[in-house]
């Protein structure tokens, strides 16, 4: 046996007469007339593949131990199916179990099971229909992505995980410290333990000062590309929001691309075709998952996706969104006025109802933007771009960003941050600065916006959130 072995989305196009040996997971196991059916999946494809064992050729000993949950190779031949919905199946002459399945306790039945009940058993729910799904197309996204980006001559790079500084001055990091021992377990049914401060000194710790958890890849990623031109990062990042909502992970995904030599013009371009060519690619290539998510779990999801990648993106100032949102005589749950951030009710109203499209809001106020945003001429806005899509809302945040020293300077400031941390993403404006732009997309927003997911939990393998960090 080696990786070389033939996959369940191979066996539907062997010839009958063919003899392959098929490997997976038992979905259900049906006994009708001396003969057995079983469904038999591996993960990479939707379908599952239909293995005949016909009576006398398998021991009764060894029938028993495929049940739901088992894991098997089947040897056989492929041959004509008459049962609708798969041209070919497998007559089975022997099968090898690798590992059997307690039938009356495996906890992925074959009756319907609620996403929050799946959740808890994050490890097993891979093998189901829904899961499958949601991380093969996961899988083929990220595929996308790197090639969106290798054939515009993008580098590729990993920007640190443990950082010193926070990218987007908002102070919801988690610390990295070693400053901290665990004494004895305290005598409590919780478990909870004791912890003794080792040292208040943060040049005592590790890293010899204060650290984090990367937030964003952003601000290194332009130290490269303010020397490569054109970088892109792709990586985990980590928000310390205590926030339990659909939408909100404290591990995520970001795919961050920086641009020199680019302005917001050129940032939306790149923002607009990104968003398109990988929509498209999962239309082209996740056809059957795409199918399952339209029918069970958002109606109209290809119709929507298909009008994503075949119209233009919408483009308004935040001042011109406004102002139709307050004409709009809608009784929004959040008021608008300027100086606010848009809320997910108002950015679907744009999409969903005024425009009909996706949008791309440019130059907000510069107090609800990050410090390293460039600011306008006006003194009020900078250049800022959230692109918004129908049903989802923000799906993308950019900018171009701010080049002149005495100006980023003055935003740190104001920003209530400290010079000292961002040394070196000051020196970039003092050494050869140039005008450059990027934006950052949340990879799990993504999945969610292509399968119709409506929990972030439940398009990545294992969710961190406040209270849970199992698996």
């Amino acid at each position: 046996m080696d990786y070389r072995r033939t996959y369940v989305r191979d066996l539907f196009n062997l010839a009958p007469g063919t003899e392959t040996s098929a490997f997976g997971w038992v979905k259900t196991r049906r006994d009708s007339k001396g003969v057995s059916f079983v469904q038999l999946s591996d993960g990479s494809c939707f379908r599952d593949f239909q293995v005949v064992i016909a009576a006398g050729t398998i021991s009764e000993d060894v029938l028993k131990l495929i049940t739901t949950g088992a894991c098997v190779r089947f040897d056989g031949v492929v041959v004509e199916s008459p049962a609708a919905g798969q041209a070919v199946e497998l007559s089975a002459s022997g099968v090898e179990v690798f590992g059997g399945a307690d039938a009356a306790n495996y906890p992925l039945q074959k009756k319907g099971a609620t996403l929050e009940y799946l959740r808890e058993i994050a490890h097993l729910r891979a093998r189901g229909n829904t899961f499958g799904a949601v991380f093969r197309m996961r899988a083929q996204a990220a595929q996308a992505i790197h090639q969106f980006f290798a054939k515009r001559g993008f580098h590729y790079i990993q920007t640190p995980i443990i950082t010193a500084s926070d990218a987007e001055g908002a102070g919801a990091m988690f610390q990295v410290t070693t400053a901290l021992e665990v004494n004895a377990p305290l005598e409590a049914p919780d478990g909870q333990f004791a912890y003794r401060l080792r040292s208040a000194n943060p040049e005592h710790d590790f890293f010899g000062k204060p650290s984090y958890l990367t937030v964003s890849g952003q601000l290194e990623a332009e130290t490269i590309a303010l020397g490569m031109t054109n970088v892109y990062t792709f990586g985990p990042t980590f928000r310390a929001e205590n926030s339990s909502t659909s939408r909100h992970l404290a591990e995520f995904w970001m795919v961050e691309p920086e641009m020199a030599f680019c302005d917001l013009e050129g940032n939306m371009n790149l923002a607009e075709e990104f968003l398109k060519e990988v929509i498209g690619n999962l239309l082209d290539f996740c056809g059957d998952d795409l199918s399952f998510f339209n029918q069970r779990i958002e109606p109209h999801l290809l119709e929507t996706l298909e009008h994503v990648v075949t119209s233009p993106f919408e483009r308004l100032t935040y001042t011109e969104a406004v102002t139709m949102l307050e004409q709009s005589g809608e009784n929004f749950e959040f008021p608008v006025g300027w100086g606010t951030d848009l809320q997910s009710e108002h950015e679907r109203w744009l999409t969903e109802v005024k425009v009909g499209r996706p949008v791309i809001l440019t130059d907000y106020p510069k107090e609800i933007k990050a410090f390293y945003m460039r600011q306008n001429e006006d003194g009020k806005t900078v250049r800022a771009m959230d692109v918004l899509a129908p049903r989802i809302g923000e799906i993308i945040g950019g900018s171009q960003r701010e080049e002149r020293l005495d100006v980023l300077e003055a935003r740190i400031k104001e920003s209530g941050l400290p010079l000292e941390p961002y040394w070196w993403y000051l020196d970039l404006r003092r050494f050869g600065s140039a005008p450059h732009a990027g934006f950052g997309l949340g990879f799990e927003r993504l999945l969610m916006y292509v399968t119709g997911m409506k929990n972030i939990r439940d398009v990545i393998p294992y969710h961190r959130t406040p209270g849970n960090a199992d698996f």
